[in-house]
């Protein structure tokens, strides 16, 4: 049966829902710290909130800090939060820090009952969208389950099949570019060119010609026509990667092709119609360049008709261990290993580590502990990182997932001692052998079981 806890501390309204919920198992809380260990217990689907919690009953205080504690544990369960008559704005408030819906003193059976119904349909169809995006998501490239990524992916498909110019914001390593490809693929123009150019890689001098291309004989070594990446993205589209490193002398050339669409090719004077779509990205702060006038404010708002904000890697939660197993198998495959996956300490010190570098430097680390790895499953120290006991603890939300990761723990830690002797570990432990590969099999722990 499914479960709903509710936060009053009227008992006469706990009575009156618990009648109204007949179909689900109710469970009760009278104040916050007990909603969160309610909620740390049962992880209910829908949660009924009163704002008018003790010990400040007469104001809401106390019942909006338990809404962002609620969400800050379990962000997709979705909470209805009650209050007065006439207290529409905290019940707005609560809206904008995340609750599902609010419902308005007196209570009545039949409309709460139908914003449970609803809350629970919405909240079992968006774990199932989530676990079709993690599988197959719509923008093949992009991988991960996070409702950051997922928003940020369903807009870029969204903007696809148009040819509005595109501006991709974000700290180095997000994969920018790999966006910047998704949406390409996506378009009306995906069986044409995509070309990408790195305005922060190319000398200054020359990015120009790259650019635009050269004429026969416009400077020294030219000794031939050449087009430029612009022209050679015809009917495709161009990808300008670190557009905020463009040189300021340049970028009024970049304007005017991204206003007229046609380039003139260094040392020409015929004006070349092009016909692309033009994708940028930077992961500097562009309208403090602006407000410096280190970046042209007429170009900034040509290349960003739209702007995407590419989240971090360390706002992406478990997104880390999705692309981690990718990453993984496509290593095992180019160098030939059989790595089968994270150990839980590893998986746990993934999820704690800042990654500054983001997916470029998950990508790092994970090539090394491929090649290093000792064991079937990758530990901590392959990957160089370290985990956190104390964070750890705080992450977990439930009694299982304590014991079993300290069964884990007490069972490789035997298997040490025991110098990796299956009989010595299980007397150690105070288990028979077939209770022992029970657990082993039970935590995925196969590298002990193949004493690898």
């Amino acid at each position: 049966m499914e479960k709903i806890l509710v936060v009053d501390d009227d008992l006469g309204i706990q009575k009156q829902l618990k009648w109204s919920f007949s179909g689900y198992e109710v469970v009760f809380a009278d104040d916050r710290t007990t909603a969160i260990t309610q909620l740390r217990r049962h992880e209910p689907k829908v949660i009924t909130l009163d704002l008018g919690l003790p010990p400040d009953p007469a104001n809401a205080t106390e019942g909006l800090a338990a809404l962002q504690e609620i969400l800050a544990l379990s962000p997709n369960t979705k909470v209805i939060v009650v209050t007065g008559n006439n207290d529409k704005v905290n019940a707005l408030k609560a809206i904008e820090l995340g609750a599902y819906d609010f419902y308005q003193k007196p209570i009545d059976s039949d409309t709460i009952q139908v914003l449970v119904s609803r809350a629970a349909q919405l909240y079992d169809l968006e774990k199932e969208n989530r676990h079709l995006s993690a599988v197959a998501p719509s923008m093949d490239r992009i991988i991960g389950n996070s409702e950051q990524i997922l928003a940020v992916s369903k807009k870029a498909e969204r903007i696809a099949q148009t040819d509005i110019s595109t501006l991709l914001l974000g700290e180095s390593g997000t994969g920018k570019e790999v966006f910047a490809r998704s949406i390409h693929e996506h378009s009306l123009r995906k069986n044409k060119a995509f070309v990408a150019i790195n305005c922060a890689s190319i000398p200054e001098n020359l990015l120009e010609s790259e650019l635009f291309g050269y004429e026969k004989g416009a400077f020294t070594g030219a000794n031939k026509t050449t087009p430029g990446k612009i022209e050679s993205a015809q009917g495709g589209t161009l990808f300008l990667d670190e557009i905020g490193d463009m040189p300021v002398g340049l970028q009024a050339k970049m304007l005017r092709f991204l206003q007229e669409r046609v380039i003139e090719r260094v040392g020409g004077r015929t004006e070349i119609p092009v016909d692309i779509r033009v994708i940028c990205a930077t992961h500097r702060d562009l309208t403090a360049m602006v407000a410096e006038e280190t970046f042209r404010e007429d170009l900034y708002y040509r290349i960003g008709e739209i702007n995407i904000m590419i989240p971090p890697l360390r706002d992406r939660g478990n997104d880390v261990i999705l692309l981690g197993k990718t990453f993984l198998n496509q290593y095992n495959e180019d160098f030939k290993t059989k790595v089968k996956g994270f150990s839980d300490s590893a998986a746990q010190a993934m999820l704690q580590h800042r990654w500054p570098g983001n997916i470029r430097e998950l990508q790092n680390k994970l090539k090394s502990a491929v090649i290093m790895a000792e064991s079937a499953y990758i530990q901590p120290d392959d990957l160089g990182l370290q985990v956190n006991e104390e964070q750890s603890a705080m992450r977990t939300l439930n009694l299982r997932e304590v014991r079993e990761e300290a069964e884990s723990k007490a069972i490789r830690y035997a298997f040490q001692v025991a110098e990796r002797n299956m009989s010595r570990t299980a007397e150690l432990l105070g288990v028979t052998r077939p209770t022992l590969y029970s657990l082993i099999d039970k935590y995925h722990l196969e590298d002990i079981k193949t004493g690898s």
